[in-house]
């Protein structure tokens, strides 16, 4: 019997399983732009900053343990950006594929929409095709497209932007 998965603020208590998932994503994938691991104290300052400027950061739970994890912030740093947002969302390497990663997206908009929040944006790497459909089921639309702009794994990489706008209930 499959459980649920169940949806929530994550706590300082969940940074290890965070960092771990994050630290994979990084390692083995192109969903981050990154090459080197983070560090205890680098999830530990970006709870602490997400937290600070009231933006969430929730978790997903199978029988207690963390399987992925996903937030948004400030979209660009000027004023006049304050109603759009960028989320990202990653899921464990053992638990891609199951929906949680539709769910912790899903979470995220409706958060975003009750904070007045105008629109969510996602930059995904090109060849991320699982993500782009995720994506585009949830109404979001491809707004931009940077070829190689990114280089990981001896390769170049595209970014790919999506948008959707969030209306209030």
């Amino acid at each position: 019997m499959a459980f649920p998965i169940e949806i929530s603020d994550a706590g300082r208590a969940d940074l290890p399983a965070i960092l771990d998932i994050y630290n994979e994503v990084i390692a083995h994938t192109t969903a981050v732009y990154s090459e080197a691991p983070v560090t205890l104290a680098d999830r530990e300052a970006w709870y602490a900053g997400r937290i600070e400027q009231g933006y969430p950061i929730l978790a997903a739970y199978r029988e207690g343990r963390c399987l992925g994890f996903g937030s948004f912030g400030d979209f660009r740093a000027w004023p006049c950006y304050r109603h759009t947002v960028e989320h990202s969302v990653h899921v464990h390497a053992d638990a891609r594929g199951q929906g949680i990663g539709l769910k912790l997206v899903e979470a995220l908009l409706e958060r975003a929409t009750m904070m007045g929040k105008h629109v969510m944006v996602a930059g995904i790497d090109a060849d991320n095709q699982p993500s782009i459909g995720l994506h585009r089921r949830l109404g979001f639309s491809e707004v931009g497209r940077f070829p190689e702009v990114g280089r990981k794994f001896d390769r170049w990489l595209d970014l790919v932007f999506m948008s959707r706008r969030l209306e209030m209930p």
